[in-house]
């Protein structure tokens, strides 16, 4: 499988957002949006034409990089989405919200989603007492995740923990940061979820 390894933060200034890719370093002066808050590349500087295609396509390159999908898996989630019942956008936002690799970002176990796929695929975690290295696993209401006792030690963890009160853990998980255990109470609501996303125009993109 394909993957991106460029910097990531030419990503954040291709957007105009920043997409907190690099953790801690995103709220420091040494973050690329804040030194340099243009896009990528030699015409940076020339007016672009914002056509309507153009809108839709950034927004979905927006959402994609900022979650760390590929576009055939991204895609897949569109039409999983699109099959439920309720607003497509809207149950996008939410399979994408229930990843185990955002779950653990949004609990503050890691910096970041790429940190926290780091952690799930070197088996640090385990699900309803069961060890899981899958970090597109999906995560349902009622289900139990927590680090292996072998590995709550580990430097990274504690670092993003001590760090951890700059995002505070959204309403629909619960952390039990003395046993580093979280537990989905219930599914994320579209309201709960600040980024500036505008996920009608995906669901336009792929409706062309």
């Amino acid at each position: 499988m394909g993957r991106y390894t460029d910097s990531v933060c030419r990503i954040c200034r291709r957007e105009n957002l920043k997409l907190q890719l690099k953790g801690e370093r995103c709220y420091t002066d040494k973050c690329a949006m804040e030194r340099r808050a243009y896009p990528p590349g030699q015409h940076r500087h020339e007016r672009a034409k914002f056509s309507p295609y153009r809108i839709q396509l950034r927004e979905k390159q927006k959402i994609k990089r900022m979650y760390g999908i590929l576009e055939k898996q991204f895609y897949n989630y569109f039409r999983q989405a699109a099959r439920q019942k309720g607003k497509t956008g809207e149950n996008l936002l939410v399979l994408l919200e229930r990843r185990l690799d955002n779950m653990i970002y949004r609990l503050g176990l890691a910096e970041s989603r790429n940190e926290a796929r780091q952690i799930i695929q070197h088996g640090h975690l385990l699900l309803n007492g069961k060890g899981i290295n899958i970090p597109s696993c999906l995560v349902r209401i009622g289900d139990i995740v927590e680090v292996r006792e072998k590995s709550r030690k580990m430097p990274r963890l504690l670092e993003s923990l001590e760090s951890a009160p700059r995002r505070e853990v959204p309403s629909w998980l619960e952390l039990d940061q003395k046993n580093l255990k979280g537990v989905v109470k219930t599914f994320p609501k579209r309201e709960e979820l600040t980024m500036p996303i505008q996920e009608q125009l995906i669901v336009e993109f792929y409706s062309r």
